[in-house]
């Protein structure tokens, strides 16, 4: 069931690998692991997804494509759950993640430089200098907060997606059970 729902929503590999913007990746893009749909590569990838999803702010996609490569991990689900971070949550995930480095390392919010972050990341026009220079300023709270959130995000995602796949399995089996008690003769 679950394999179905996945595979229905996946662009198939041959779509991909003629695509002009990722034919020179045909070599790499023709590797089966890559597309293989199991309980196992596709919470890899979830996981490798969320981690750079939430930590790196640039090239999230092109970064979990290798490392699913690298992991022998489902591509599609790396480049789909990186979509957990887009312009829409960076401001909200970043203060969060600044707001918790601070805590834990004992420093005092500063609150003119949290709403300069949050402003400057909700804008569409920030350019990757200015980010650079956002985040230097902030530092090591925001970096430790991003780091927690990276590996909870990714052990979270392989969790749910461990623990969903099996629910769907034990659904599975409790219909089929159903129906064998049905059609037995009484």
């Amino acid at each position: 069931m679950a394999r179905k729902l996945v595979r229905r929503w996946l662009p198939e590999p041959e779509h991909i690998q003629t695509n002009r913007w990722l034919r020179w990746l045909g070599p790499v893009l023709r590797r089966p692991w890559l597309w293989q749909i199991n309980r196992r590569t596709v919470a890899t990838g979830v996981a490798i997804g969320m981690f750079f999803g939430f930590m790196v702010p640039i090239a999230q996609i092109p970064l979990s494509a290798v490392f699913a490569w690298v992991f022998r991990a489902n591509l599609p689900a790396a480049a789909v759950s990186t979509l957990v971070s887009n312009p829409f949550t960076y401001a909200p995930i970043w203060v969060l993640a600044y707001r918790l480095g601070a805590a834990i390392l004992g420093e005092p919010v500063n609150e003119s430089t949290l709403e300069g972050l949050a402003e400057g990341l909700a804008q569409a026009e920030v350019v990757a200098v200015s980010w650079i220079d956002r985040i230097s300023a902030i530092g090591k709270p925001l970096l430790l907060g991003l780091s927690i959130f990276a590996v909870g995000g990714a052990i979270l995602g392989y969790a749910m997606v461990m623990l969903a796949w099996r629910i769907g399995i034990w659904l599975r089996m409790l219909r089929r059970r159903d129906r064998r008690s049905q059609a037995a003769p009484r």
